[in-house]
């Protein structure tokens, strides 16, 4: 497993992922974006933490297929800190695969980006993420009370530290 920055070739991930519905219960859209959209994000991004203030990298597995995206963003050069999200094709979930991106992240946003800490929000029923980011050695340090609301209700998220 590797970590690679976005190409223009990842258009159809990009546009698979994020048109994905199940992922916008914890993300900040709920409409689709077209592949116009993604294609003008892919030409203009800088791939600069610092000017983008996130970085997104692509998970590819041994086979050299991408199977997610990874990324840290709300990064905040004053206290050296990101939020961590990660989201994987369905059909490569539950693989380790996860397991790996996060790991290999965490060494970036330690070794090379000299990061203090990196947090996370996970859903408080998605318990695959939440043993993820356990695995990975986040700590759970609050309880967001009715953060996340879907289609009809609110739902509970759980932010998670790792100080690095």
């Amino acid at each position: 497993m590797k970590l690679r920055a976005l190409e223009p070739e990842d258009l159809e991930l990009l546009y698979t992922i994020e048109n994905d519905a199940e992922h916008w219960d914890t993300s900040s859209t709920n409409v689709p974006y077209s592949r116009y959209a993604l294609r003008d994000y892919l030409a203009n991004q800088s791939n600069d933490i610092f000017i983008d203030r996130q970085v997104r990298l692509v998970i590819i597995n041994d086979e050299g297929e991408a199977v997610g995206l990874i990324d840290l963003f709300n990064f905040c050069p004053e206290h050296q800190r990101a939020e961590l999200g990660i989201a994987m094709l369905r059909r490569h979930r539950g693989k380790g695969y996860g397991t790996k991106a996060v790991e290999e992240l965490i060494r970036y946003a330690r070794d090379t980006m000299h990061l203090h800490q990196i947090t996370a929000i996970v859903a408080e029923d998605n318990l695959p993420s939440r043993k993820l980011m356990s695995d990975a050695g986040f700590t759970k340090v609050a309880v967001l009370n009715d953060w996340l609301f879907t289609t009809e209700v609110y739902k509970n998220a759980i932010l998670l530290q790792k100080i690095l």
